[in-house]
């Protein structure tokens, strides 16, 4: 009974044909079509007009030479998006509650920002891990810190989202069973507990855009500091 909990956190199949695929592939249908118009219908309009909201708010961190990764950032911002908000329908899977999906987004990603900064300026980025000021006994333990500190970040943006994403469905899970049960037994209670859940789901539509702004949000706030 306690594992069919967590059936829905394995990728349904079809014919043995993992169904995760085309949930993959469905977020790359609802992006306009090329068309000799620049705006081809009010969804178009309402699609540009988010993105450019999403890119303005990833690059207000930023200085000039951060701007290179604005397709990036809201490339990765969208994806997860739609991926987050996608998994809360109905006999749906999300790919985002998958500890190894998020940390094959996350470490490349804070690799990259890594080695620009090593490369571009490796005093100021090596700097980071001495505070200035710091009393001369101190010096070892502080820098094994923030090394450590570092190098968990990629491990902190993963397990973040993953934590989050699978909390709130399990919960929704668990008190959408109980009003089911509770149904013929205590109607009233199952309709309080109804109400309760329509609530939470609310609660995790909120949760799901802002878990995804904020992945990419950190990810532009590590790059910030290494270039």
């Amino acid at each position: 009974m306690n594992m069919s909990f967590f059936d829905q956190f394995a990728s349904p199949c079809l014919l043995g044909i993992p169904l995760i695929l085309l949930s993959m592939l469905f977020p790359a249908l609802l992006l306009p079509s090329p068309n000799n118009r620049w705006v081809t219908n009010r969804f178009s309009t309402l699609q540009l007009w988010l993105i450019n909201l999403i890119t303005k708010q990833l690059m207000i961190p930023l200085n000039k030479n951060g701007h290179k990764w604005a397709l990036i950032l809201t490339s990765l911002m969208m994806f997860l998006l739609l991926i987050n908000l996608l998994g809360l329908l109905p006999y749906t899977f999300t790919p985002t509650t998958q500890l190894s999906m998020n940390m094959a987004l996350a470490f490349p990603l804070w690799l990259a920002t890594l080695i620009i900064g090593l490369r571009n300026q490796p005093s100021i980025s090596l700097g980071h891990l001495l505070p200035e000021g710091t009393p001369t006994p101190l010096i070892p333990a502080l820098i094994l810190i923030e090394t450590t500190s570092l190098l968990i970040r990629p491990l902190a943006l993963g397990v973040r989202l993953t934590a989050n994403l699978t909390a709130g469905h399990l919960l929704i899970q668990l008190i959408s069973t109980a009003s089911t049960v509770l149904l013929p037994i205590m109607p009233t209670i199952s309709v309080l507990t109804t109400t309760i859940l329509l609530l939470l789901t609310i609660l995790e539509v909120a949760v799901a855009m802002i878990q995804a702004y904020v992945f990419v949000l950190l990810l532009s706030l590590y790059l910030q500091e290494n270039i």
